[in-house]
């Protein structure tokens, strides 16, 4: 962010180091108002002993520059000798190297710690999307109307992700040493991919939200994060991450546990595929679920039952209306 001086001259030292981490009121850099005129009145001296000075270089100075290096004929042999064994890479010259932003630095570091912590262990699913991409297209007017905001997937998912965290409470769980800690609430961590990086802000009791709350929370937040507007409040905690590749494209992938979290959906694009329905084969909107789980916690059964509500949901959201 720009720091507005409180006065006007030549920066003559910079106090923080680039990439460092400061806080208000601490001297960032050393402003002097006479520097200009000194830089000024220094070049002025320099020009002029240059022009006053009449000392010729001496004969044996110009001897040795004019000499050819000693070792140009053997470093150009060593450089033959290993051009055949060695590799050959880029110059170079054609690669550029920058600091590694501080929020990357975070990223990486919470990703490898979340790796080398959890032992993590994926299943996967697929969900038909035809009833659900029908009740979307039925009252997306109607829905804009009345609440102001567009109906879309994410809270549909949101909705699915909460009832089977209700009917899996191991899966809203989380380790703390060697205790089990159960939550009774239901906060929930929505990825969202900004220029700058990854960020997962926190959407919480979302568990006593209606689906307009929930697509309200989730624009906000993710303006939010494009605007870089977040604050650590809206990103700690969270007791569940949903992650949407499928906005990029992505057919299937593995995400990583969002510590200290124990769980994370995946959810990826939607693609006609041929399938059987009630043994007709039919060409039908399908999406990959993914669900990233911590072992050590939550078994196989129940992850397995968690992404297998999920899907049921999304397959027949009437199941939310009649809570079965």
């Amino acid at each position: 962010m720009d720091v507005a001086s409180p006065e006007a001259g030549i920066i003559e030292k910079f106090v923080a180091s680039e990439g460092g981490i400061v806080t208000p009121g601490v001297k960032v850099a050393i402003i002097s108002k006479s520097a200009a005129q000194s830089k000024t009145h220094t070049q002025s001296s320099e020009d002029t002993s240059q022009k006053h000075s009449t000392k010729p270089p001496s004969t044996k100075e110009n001897k040795v520059e004019a000499k050819p290096p000693k070792v140009e004929s053997s470093t150009t042999h060593e450089s033959k000798l290993t051009s055949s064994s060695e590799p050959q890479l880029p110059p170079k010259e054609r690669e550029r190297r920058v600091p590694m932003p501080r929020l990357r630095k975070r990223i990486a570091n919470r990703l490898k710690d979340s790796q080398n912590t959890f032992a993590m262990l994926i299943t996967f699913n697929e969900v038909d999307m035809t009833n659900l991409m029908k009740l979307l297209s039925d009252y997306k007017d109607q829905f804009v109307e009345k609440h102001g905001v567009k109906l879309g997937l994410m809270s549909c998912f949101v909705k699915a992700a909460v009832s089977a965290l209700q009917n899996q409470p191991i899966v809203n769980a989380v380790i703390d040493g060697d205790d089990i800690i159960y939550r009774e609430y239901i906060d929930i961590s929505v990825a969202v991919g900004t220029s700058k990086g990854l960020v997962v802000p926190v959407i919480r009791d979302i568990d006593a939200m209606n689906f307009a709350d929930i697509e309200k929370g989730i624009n906000n937040l993710a303006k939010k994060a494009t605007e870089g507007a977040q604050s650590i409040n809206n990103m700690a905690g969270g007791t569940f991450t949903i992650s949407n590749g499928g906005v990029y494209g992505s057919l299937i992938s593995t995400p990583i546990i969002n510590s200290p979290q124990s769980s994370i959906l995946g959810m990826h694009s939607i693609v006609q595929r041929l399938v059987v329905v009630n043994g007709s084969v039919l060409a039908r909107p399908m999406m990959y679920l993914a669900l990233m789980y911590d072992h050590r916690l939550i078994d196989g059964r129940e992850a397995v039952l968690f992404l297998r509500r999920i899907k049921d949901v999304v397959e027949d959201p009437r199941r939310l209306l009649l809570d079965i």
